[in-house]
C-alpha cells in the first residue's frame, strides 16, 4: 500500500519515474478563490461630470457566489455581505454639495434658505436638492439655490422611517424630472412608501402622516392605561395595545377593505365591542382625530406664508 508524501498526493507516475502534481487545492473562500473587489470608493466628481447623473438603483439582492469549480472544493462557498461604499465626511456644506449628485436638506425651517444659498456655487445642473423641512415651499427652495435650472423635490416623511416604515409624499419643483422622482422613489422606498401629491397638498400629508405618529403614540398610551386600569401591568397592556395597532393597520394595507367594513367585522350585536366604540363616540374621538389633522395642516400652511 502506497503512502503519499507529505502535503497530499502528487498524482501518477510518469515514465521517466518523475511524478506530475495534482491542482493545489484552494480553500473555498480564500482570498485567491475570490474575484471580489477588495476595496470600493466612491467616484470623484471629475469623473462623473463628463456624463449627466446615473439613475438610482433600486437595491437588490446579491448574486449568488460561482460554485466551486471541480472536486478539490472541500467546504461550501462563504455567503459573505456585499462591499458598500464608506462614508465619508466633508469639511464644509459646499465641499459635500461639490461631491454629491442628490443633496438631502434637514434643517431647521428658517434655515433651509440660509443652506441653500451656500451651497448654490457648488451645485452642478444634474445636482438634485431633496428638502424635508416642514412648510418651506417649492418657490422659497428654488429661488434660495439661485440659478433658474435648481432642480428641487419636496419630501414630507415621519419618524417610523427611522424603523424602516415611514408613510411619507413629495411633490417636484418645476425643473425636476420623471428621473428625478424615480430617484427619489427609490431612495425613499428603503424606509417605507411615498407617494406623489401636488404642492398644495403637501400641507394635507404633513398634518396627517408628519403628525400622525404622535396622533397614534397618544392613543397607544390611552389603550394602555386603559388596560391598567382594567388590571392589566402596565408592560403587558402597552405591548397589546402597541401590537394591536400594528396588526390592525397592516389589515387595512394587506385586505384592502374600508376600515368601517373592518370595524363591522368585530362589532358582534349587543357586544363588548360595539359598547366600547359608543363610549369612544360620546367622546368624541373621531371629531378629535378630524381636527388634529386639520389643525396641523393649518398650522403647516401658515409656516410656508412665513
Amino acid at each position: 500500500m502506497k503512502v503519499s508524501p507529505p502535503g497530499g498526493p502528487t498524482g501518477r507516475s510518469r515514465a521517466d519515474g518523475s511524478r506530475r502534481a495534482l491542482p493545489r487545492e484552494i480553500p473555498a473562500g480564500s482570498r485567491e478563490n475570490s474575484s471580489a473587489p477588495l476595496t470600493s470608493r466612491i467616484c470623484p466628481r471629475e469623473l462623473r461630470e463628463t456624463s449627466p447623473r446615473r439613475r438610482v438603483q433600486p437595491p437588490t439582492a446579491a448574486p449568488a457566489p460561482p460554485s466551486p469549480a471541480g472536486p478539490c472544493a472541500l467546504a461550501p462557498w462563504p455567503h459573505a455581505p456585499p462591499l458598500r461604499p464608506p462614508a465619508q465626511s466633508f469639511g464644509s456644506n459646499t465641499e459635500l454639495a461639490a461631491a454629491s449628485d442628490i443633496i438631502f436638506v434637514a434643517v431647521k425651517p428658517q434655515y433651509a434658505s440660509v443652506v441653500l444659498k451656500e451651497i448654490s456655487g457648488s451645485l452642478q445642473q444634474s445636482s438634485l436638492v431633496v428638502s424635508i423641512c416642514a412648510g418651506v415651499s417649492l418657490a422659497t427652495l428654488e429661488a434660495a439655490c439661485v440659478h433658474p435650472w435648481a432642480k428641487v423635490v419636496r419630501v414630507m416623511p415621519n419618524t417610523p422611517c427611522l424603523v424602516g416604515e415611514a408613510a411619507a409624499a413629495m411633490c417636484r419643483g418645476k425643473n425636476a424630472t420623471d428621473q428625478d422622482e424615480g430617484d427619489v422613489r427609490t431612495l425613499m422606498s428603503a424606509v417605507g412608501s411615498i407617494a406623489t401629491v401636488g404642492e398644495h397638498l403637501l400641507s394635507a400629508v404633513t398634518g396627517l402622516s408628519g403628525s400622525g405618529p404622535a396622533y397614534i403614540f397618544l392613543m397607544i398610551e390611552a389603550l394602555s392605561d386603559g388596560g391598567v386600569r382594567a388590571g392589566l401591568p402596565r408592560d403587558i397592556a402597552t405591548q397589546l395595545a402597541a401590537q394591536t395597532v400594528m396588526g390592525s393597520a397592516k389589515m387595512v394595507l394587506e385586505t384592502g377593505k374600508h376600515p368601517g367594513a373592518l370595524k363591522d367585522a368585530v362589532t358582534s350585536p349587543g357586544g363588548t365591542t360595539i359598547t366600547g366604540v359608543h363610549e369612544l363616540e360620546k367622546a368624541g374621538v373621531r371629531a378629535a382625530f378630524m381636527n388634529a389633522v386639520l389643525g396641523a395642516a393649518h398650522r403647516a400652511d401658515e409656516m410656508s406664508k412665513m
